[in-house]
């Protein structure tokens, strides 16, 4: 699809229209006689009509804002959102919002239409400015209120990963989790851009009703900036709930780091930026039943701890039970949500001539501490060599799924792109 053009200022454009209609001045006798001949510019004065109508009051936030210009093109539309501090209370303050309202501009500057949805329970001031052929300005101003949030349907950001300030690895997802149910997942959808300095095709997937993840068509390229901006305010995430405010995340993707290891090698290899690093001898899955075999597949390191108790119980195996366990373990990092770690497991004798473990990949300690102070949050590690595939579902295996796998899990069923262009369709349903 072609997507929309982002409005903020139109200076530039005021500037050649100016230049054009001065373009014809010449000191020479018969060009200025053709220039007095000429029929006399258009100097009617541009007019604008502005929705919502001036006045309103609890409009639904979801409410897309409309300008229309006659005799002229539209320069300039600032929309300005005040959320009073307290109900009843005259005056306010600027709602805290790191996203700046944006619109669409027809191709023949005549019509603006806003991107997103309004803050709910908002005092809405719209300033729209036009001119005409002749560069006269007009500017028409609009007040209106939004209908605030009902308390207990607001919905708002529950977590996320990553989150500002995180440097991740390449094979990072973004992972948004509601504190509510959505059921109006394309609206919500279309609220999520995700730029990044170097362009390439994403998309939304839905894992639960309250949880949705965008994964990149290929691995993020490394050393770049990414950010996530949220314009959940106002967006009528389900019947009578509406999003509370915008979210801004901004992230770093950090070098390349690749781990991969085939279980029956007893060996994991490391790779930065494409050059071998490191190997390591490792002890996998015994295999004897599936809780206690490795996943083949691709997997993305997630969280990590310096000391963690790991405890058969969690599988559902109690620890007194034949087969059970219950062991304290260092620097280890999760591979999966069905218990799969790396981490140090001196214990174990067998690390690089038998697979032993429950399941996890058993390091030394000098290795298992290498890992734990160098793998980022969202790196990779590729594991091959075993009859359990991970679920795309169990932690973050999204990388099993295929690209075209994973488009067709968008609600939108197109890709957005990086480049900062919008998101592939409305926020605001069938309202608009």
């Amino acid at each position: 699809m072609t997507h929309p053009t982002t409005v903020r200022r139109f200076g530039v454009a005021l500037a050649a229209l100016t230049l054009a209609t001065t373009a014809c001045t010449s000191s020479g006798g018969e060009a200025e006689t053709q220039s007095n001949s000429a029929a006399p510019e258009d100097t009617a004065p541009a007019e604008l009509v502005i929705t919502p109508d001036d006045g309103s009051e609890q409009l639904e936030p979801n409410s897309p804002i409309q300008v229309t210009a006659e005799h002229g093109v539209i320069t300039d539309v600032q929309v300005d959102q005040v959320v009073p501090t307290e109900a009843g209370v005259e005056g306010g303050e600027a709602a805290e919002d790191p996203l700046e309202m944006t619109g669409r501009l027809s191709e023949d500057e005549t019509e603006w239409t806003s991107d997103w949805a309004l803050t709910p329970g908002a005092e809405v001031v719209v300033t729209a400015t036009a001119a005409n052929a002749a560069g006269e300005e007009t500017e028409l101003v609009h007040e209106f209120t939004t209908l605030p949030a009902t308390p207990g349907m607001k919905l708002e950001l529950a977590s996320n990963f990553p989150t500002s300030g995180d440097t991740v690895g390449v094979g990072m997802p973004v992972v948004i989790n509601f504190d509510l149910p959505v059921t109006n997942k394309e609206q919500v959808e279309n609220s999520m851009e995700v730029t990044a300095e170097q362009d390439i095709d994403g998309a939304w997937n839905w894992v639960s009703d309250q949880m949705a993840v965008f994964r990149t068509e290929e691995y993020w390229e490394p050393y770049q900036n990414v950010t996530v901006d949220l314009h959940l305010a106002g967006v009528e995430a389900s019947e009578g709930v509406y999003g509370a405010r915008n979210y801004q995340i901004d992230f770093e993707v950090g070098r390349e780091l690749i781990a991969t290891q085939h279980v029956p090698d007893h060996e994991m290899d490391i790779t930065i930026d494409g050059e071998h690093e490191r190997t390591i001898e490792v002890s996998n899955g015994m295999g004897t039943t599936r809780a206690y075999t490795t996943t083949t597949g691709t997997h993305v390191f997630m969280e990590r701890y310096r000391h963690l108790t790991m405890d058969s119980a969690t599988l559902g195996v109690p620890a007194d039970s034949p087969g059970g366990y219950r062991v304290d373990v260092q620097y280890a990092i999760r591979t999966s949500n069905s218990g799969e770690f790396i981490h140090e497991a001196d214990y174990n004798p067998n690390i690089g001539s038998a697979n032993t473990s429950h399941g996890c990949t058993n390091m030394r300690s000098e290795d298992a501490r290498w890992m734990f102070e160098n793998i980022l949050m969202g790196d990779i590690l590729d594991t091959t060599g075993t009859d359990r595939q991970i679920e795309w579902n169990n932690g973050w295996g999204y990388w099993e799924k295929s690209w075209d796998e994973w488009l067709e899990g968008s609600v939108t069923g197109e890709p957005q792109t990086t480049d900062g262009s919008g998101t592939p369709g409305s926020v605001f349903g069938e309202t608009e």
